[in-house]
């Protein structure tokens, strides 16, 4: 039988950027995948990190930056980006960016490997 998932859990960060959580550790207590809405205002930036998760996602609105080994990748709405398991990234806005990321296995802090 479907399952509904009646709202996401919105889970605080610092520098403005809002995550609304449908499906992960937080939400569902789910850990092979993670769905969650995000909305980072401009020049908005995390630190860079490793994670143990491949992330897919997808740009609904605004551009997202990932800086990556080779360089730096635009993100335009409409777009979407695959980030593999191992790789080191950082995620940036130049704009407002509101997107999706589908994380397998699940994020969490211990999986991200968040550079201080």
């Amino acid at each position: 039988m479907p399952h509904l998932i009646p709202s996401p859990t919105s889970i605080p960060v610092p520098g403005g950027k809002r995550i609304d959580e449908y499906v992960g550790s937080v939400n569902t207590g789910t850990d092979g995948v993670s769905i969650a809405h995000m909305r980072a205002p401009a020049d908005w930036q995390e630190p860079f990190q490793t994670p143990a998760f491949d992330e897919y996602t997808v740009v609904l609105s605004g551009s997202l930056r990932v800086e990556h080994e080779g360089g730096h990748t635009d993100v335009a709405a409409g777009q979407a980006i695959l980030t593999a398991a191992g790789e080191r990234v950082r995620y940036s806005t130049l704009e407002a960016c509101e997107y999706v990321a589908v994380c397998l296995p699940a994020f969490t802090l211990e999986r991200v490997d968040r550079e201080d």
